[in-house]
């Protein structure tokens, strides 16, 4: 039965809950995607995945094997032609169809700007509402075998920076099956970003469908003394740091919002009132970046509330390099986190 917003409602009401933790059945991130893909091409007779390599062996990082025998027709390989095809699936969605478009590396996004921007994300508004553009496109992104500048990219903040366009990055097992069902069944284009240091890690998954709410964060990790607002893997990052940051007597709250658009500024403003210090840990460039643009929003709502200045944790101004050296210093982890909450405190490096 295809999915509506009202059945959608109902469900994101019921049994599973954005917050509740999943017990019993364990799956890594790669498997969660492939079973929320499965659930929605079964449900759904309108749903198709497209993209360069879904068919093939290896399957998208795992995330798509078999997929294409389960559903034959319905999940195809495309040629490389990136403008076109994302043009292909805003036609399709126009349609009534829902396509999931896979891009194996989000550096190459930039050739669909055209098809994204001005189609994609303008159709509901220019139709009065009359159309609207159903479209997810998974977007791959992160470190890797030393992929350097034109193949490691995080581009998130551009795309936060268009109307229209929902922005998700999960990172757990749970959060990416429930969030990609919700973005498969949501009536509007949803960038659906995934970082590929993720497709390891496991979680608590239930077999049967659910939904987490698009725009709606989760606090990881309760604390008292200062908050880290981390993106995607730099979760994973942030609960490193909290270890170390323990040992030393600082106890911080980890908030994920799951969500970048919308971006659920009220879960990071009332930790920030118990807290009074804010890190915002991204895997993007600083200037212009996602997590300036998060402090942009939510600034003048937690001003009143600071003990000291907001530190930002984002890579340098600079394209991204290859040799393994370089990256060691080029990219953040769990130590530049350590780093930036203790510089709220005022303290210097032990």
């Amino acid at each position: 039965m295809p999915w509506t917003n009202v059945a959608v409602g109902r469900a994101l009401k019921g049994r599973y809950s954005a917050d509740k933790p999943a017990s019993g059945r364990t799956l890594n991130y790669r498997e969660a995607l492939r079973e929320a893909l499965y659930q929605a091409l079964k449900r759904d007779s309108r749903v198709f995945i497209l993209g360069e390599g879904v068919d093939d062996s290896a399957g998208v990082f795992g995330s798509t094997v078999g997929l294409h025998k389960d559903f034959p027709g319905r999940v195809f390989d495309t040629p490389i032609a990136e403008n076109g095809l994302t043009g292909f699936a805003v036609g399709a969605a126009l349609a009534g169809m829902r396509p999931v478009l896979v891009h194996m590396r989000m550096d190459f996004l930039p050739l669909s700007f055209d098809q994204i921007l001005n189609h994609a994300a303008k159709l509901c508004y220019m139709s009065g509402g009359m159309s609207n553009v159903p479209l997810v496109i998974r977007a791959v992104i992160g470190r890797g075998w030393g992929s350097a500048a034109q193949h490691s990219q995080s581009l998130q903040a551009m795309f936060m920076h268009m109307p229209g366009i929902k922005v998700v990055a999960p990172s757990s097992a749970y959060d990416a099956k429930g969030l990609l069902l919700s973005s498969i069944a949501d009536g509007n284009p949803v960038i659906f970003i995934e970082h590929r240091w993720l497709y390891d890690m496991k979680g608590g998954v239930p077999e049967k469908e659910y939904f987490v709410p698009i725009g709606k964060g989760v606090i990881r990790r309760p604390g008292k003394d200062a908050t880290v607002v981390a993106v995607s893997l730099m979760v994973n990052e942030a609960a490193k740091a909290a270890k170390e940051l323990k040992d030393g007597g600082i106890d911080i709250e980890i908030i994920d919002p799951r969500s970048l658009v919308p971006f659920d500024e009220k879960i990071v403003v009332d930790s920030v009132k118990k807290t009074g210090r804010l890190v915002i840990a991204d895997m993007g460039w600083r200037s212009g970046g996602a997590a300036e643009i998060i402090l942009g929003r939510i600034h003048g709502k937690i001003r009143r509330y600071l003990k000291a200045d907001v530190q930002i944790v984002a890579l340098p101004d600079t394209p991204t390099p290859a040799c393994p050296r370089l990256e060691k210093a080029f990219y953040k982890g769990s130590g530049d986190i350590v780093k930036a909450v203790r510089k709220a405190y005022g303290l210097r490096k032990k």
